[in-house]
């Protein structure tokens, strides 16, 4: 998942040895209490380097402890359904780490105070995500399953808002029956043809 960002030069150390420090400081002292200077004599890399890849302390996080720009292949199942589930529980183990379960909540935290962070975060780890979800519409439309226009945003919200308030609000525990039934619900407000059958006198 940690892999440079487009237009980066690749560096071992940035890629491995930072966010291995950050992760392992996440586990020590928390998200508040470390400092980019900790991690880079962590990493053994110089804190210049390390803001020549990440533009701050909250955007090495998000790439170190949740996922970084590039979020790797989206699961081909050949069925959108069952993509969706496969993204959901890609989500959901992005998400139930230990270092994303320290870092997403005091990230949240940073995010509802800081504008500047949000549209950083917005225009790289965000884009990434609604580009993963873009990519099983588009392919789902292709096969017949889709109409043209989908609501890609409305989508990405509802795969990632069950996760993040079952994880981090109400601290329930997210099995496969609950994986299982966001997916069907985000299939459901996709195609809403599968709705109107299921209201339908004939399916009662």
């Amino acid at each position: 998942m940690n892999s440079p960002q487009p237009g980066r030069p690749r560096d071992d150390r940035i890629d491995h040895a930072v966010p291995a420090a950050v992760r392992a400081l996440l586990a020590e002292v928390g998200y508040g209490r470390f400092t980019v200077d900790q991690v880079a004599a962590r990493a053994g890399v110089g804190k210049a380097a390390i803001y020549r890849r990440f533009g701050s302390k909250a955007e090495m996080v998000f790439a170190s402890a949740v996922h970084d720009v590039d979020t790797g292949p989206v699961t081909d199942t050949g069925r959108l359904e069952s993509d969706l589930r496969a993204l959901i529980c890609q989500v959901h183990d992005i998400m139930d780490t230990p270092a994303a379960r320290v870092a997403l909540p005091a990230l949240i935290e940073a995010l509802t105070a800081d504008d500047t962070l949000r549209e950083r975060l917005t225009d790289t780890f965000l884009a990434s995500e609604l580009a993963d979800v873009r990519e099983i519409c588009e392919r789902a439309h292709a096969r017949g399953e889709l109409a043209d226009h989908v609501d890609v945003e409305l989508a990405h919200l509802l795969i990632t808002g069950p996760l993040i308030a079952a994880l981090f609000v109400f601290h329930l525990p997210v099995g496969e029956q609950l994986l299982d039934e966001i997916a069907h619900s985000v299939y459901l407000t996709l195609t809403p043809t599968s709705c109107e059958r299921l209201a339908s006198p004939e399916t009662r």
